[in-house]
């Protein structure tokens, strides 16, 4: 709860900062593009931190972003598939690419930033491959199907500002993960299996079965999040679309409470994290005119969470061991 509070009061404190910035901040169109950018990057961010919070990391989540906004265009217009198989090949390719992941860091021990690198180089090349390196997209049609991004719900009473489409899959995936890592047994495995993985296997639960899970759930967001990508901007160029993706999902992910280690984790201070590092973005853009300094920030977030994480737990610890000093001292 601590660490919510946190991250919800610098977020609040960046919105501040930035609207005496900006006064564009708080139009309705900023805010709109605010909302409906924190909802797609709290999706994939959600995915990486079920895989973070067993331990692991996956560098692969915005080559997979390409491959499936590249091949979904790529498979109705160029191929004419039917919408509902073009649909389902690219959320079985992205399950299945989180599939291979688990099973090639289970079985064959490879460590879990190799694959998931070989995987961001792999991915990507095949999109540029199958695209021969040409900007694919919807053009005018799949209208009907492009409202799933950038369609709009208006609220009662309210003008000037509507709720973007993606919030409600960001609602839906969020009650969806949180109810399974909080409240299923499932869950409690995962973050057993982050905590001490010898002392879960030891224990009965059946880790591997865990990691190849978490590694579905990341690519399968992730396949979800490159949908959404695609149908908001319409069209998709296989060299940069999704590039580093995976450093905003991670960040956001760490920033919201998710500990490296593994073991540590909840779905809201994701989604706050996922805000904060799109309100950075958006300050830099509005109230500066540096714009490439954003990656030298991404990079600054992450060391700074990393940092706070270690610092955290050797106060725990410390204390801990105080404590337990102090009741031997005092004898039964």
């Amino acid at each position: 709860m601590k660490k919510l509070l946190g991250i919800f009061s610098l977020l609040v404190v960046v919105c501040v900062v930035t609207a005496f910035a900006s006064d564009s901040f708080l139009s309705g169109y900023n805010l709109e593009n605010l909302v409906r950018r924190t909802a797609l990057f709290g999706i994939i961010s959600i995915g990486v931190a079920f895989v973070i919070v067993t331990g692991g990391i996956d560098l692969s989540i915005g080559s997979v972003i390409c491959l499936v906004g590249c091949g979904l265009p790529w498979l109705l217009t160029t191929h004419e598939w039917p919408l509902p198989a073009a649909l389902l090949t690219v959320a079985l390719v992205s399950a299945g690419i989180g599939f291979a992941h688990g099973l090639l860091i289970t079985k064959l021990r490879i460590q879990p930033f190799v694959v998931t690198l070989c995987g961001l180089l792999l991915y990507r090349g095949l999109a540029r491959g199958f695209t021969a390196d040409q900007t694919v997209g919807f053009g005018a049609d799949f209208k009907g199907l492009r409202t799933l991004a950038t369609g709009k719900i208006p609220i009662p009473f309210i003008h000037g500002f509507e709720i973007p489409a993606p919030v409600i899959f960001l609602l839906v995936v969020a009650v969806l993960a949180a109810v399974f890592l909080n409240r299923t047994v499932f869950g409690r495995h995962l973050l057993a299996l982050g905590r001490n993985e010898d002392a879960a296997r030891y224990s009965g639960i059946n880790t591997d079965r865990m990691v190849v899970l978490a590694y579905v759930i990341s690519s399968s967001l992730a396949g979800l999040g490159g949908v959404l990508f695609v149908l908001d901007v319409n069209s998709a160029q296989p060299v940069d679309f999704g590039n580093f993706y995976e450093l905003y999902a991670i960040a956001a992910a760490v920033l919201g409470g998710c500990s490296l280690r593994g073991g540590e984790g909840s779905i809201l201070g994701v989604i706050l994290g996922a805000a904060l590092m799109q309100v950075l973005r958006n300050m830099i853009t509005l109230a500066t005119t540096r714009n490439n300094i954003e990656f030298a920030i991404i990079g600054a977030v992450i060391l700074t969470g990393v940092i706070a994480d270690e610092l955290v737990k050797r106060f725990a610890a410390k204390r801990r061991l105080a404590r337990e000093s102090a009741e031997h001292a005092r004898g039964p």
